[in-house]
């Protein structure tokens, strides 16, 4: 099977049982559009069917993990006719990940910012620089979490630790992230390559098959909890997005200020 195929969006590479995916967008700091997700998905699902790969690294060129959802984009569609496929396209790609026989890791450098976010917290460990940018920020455009931040969030925060990271939707560095529980190891000395090769280097020598089966055995007891959670984040967001306080929130964001909600 052929996984290294060609993308707009991504660069593949297979080395010995160790895909790596690498979100190609730089200039757009790997903002999620809808080529990126629908690009994301498809190449999760032809890995999935490996019987070699055992270990997945995800990653974003550039000086970038990923800054989240293209705004751009979505104010290039501003009607909700294609929301729903996005959406759903979106609830595949982070099923998909966080289902993936092999273990998954993320490594972010610069920003990542909500569904960014989302999609690294979907994998099994981050690795994170000090000082990268880490934000659950949809609060801003007044929107809510989706791919299923919500419920990533809550397993490693917990529902009330998660709900205030949720409302506050601030910027936090990895180092804030990592003593909150978002990340599970920064950057000690050298670059995140090095940290990264010491780590495979550290799961090379770890019986993998049975690594993959504990985490199986949590993520398919989880499926049917996280397909709730993406449905629910479906039907909110929708509702979010026709609400005077999204519009306003884009209006700031083009406008450069602070937005001036109402809670309407």
């Amino acid at each position: 099977m052929n996984f290294v195929e060609s993308y707009k969006t991504l660069n593949v590479d297979v080395e010995g049982n160790i895909a790596y995916i690498t979100m190609n967008r730089p200039k757009q700091l790997n903002a999620l559009n809808e080529d990126l997700i629908s690009e994301m998905a498809q190449c999760l699902k032809e890995l999935k069917k490996s019987e070699t790969v055992k270990i997945l690294v995800l990653q974003g060129s550039g000086p970038a993990f990923s800054s989240g959802g293209d705004i751009k984009e979505m104010l290039q569609k501003p009607n909700n006719d294609d929301f729903f496929v996005i959406m759903d396209n979106i609830g595949e790609m982070i099923e998909t990940l966080y289902t993936m026989p092999m273990l998954t890791v993320s490594c972010i450098q610069g920003a990542a910012a909500g569904l960014g976010l989302s999609l690294a917290l979907a994998s099994d460990y981050i690795l994170a620089d000090p000082e990268s940018k880490i934000a659950m920020n949809f609060i801003g455009i007044g929107l809510i979490p989706d791919g299923a931040g919500h419920f990533l969030m809550e397993n490693r925060l917990g529902a009330h630790a998660a709900k205030k990271v949720i409302w506050d939707g601030k910027v936090m560095s990895g180092t804030e992230a990592h003593t909150l529980g978002l990340i599970d190891q920064l950057v000690q000395d050298g670059s995140l390559q090095d940290e990264l090769n010491t780590l495979l280097s550290k799961w090379s020598k770890k019986p993998l098959k049975a690594m993959i089966k504990t985490k199986t055995i949590y993520s398919q007891m989880n499926l049917e909890k996280l397909r709730s959670y993406l449905e629910h984040e479906k039907k909110g967001q929708y509702e979010m997005r026709n609400t005077k306080d999204h519009r306003e929130g884009i209006q700031a964001f083009l406008e450069k200020r602070p937005p001036v909600f109402k809670g309407e």
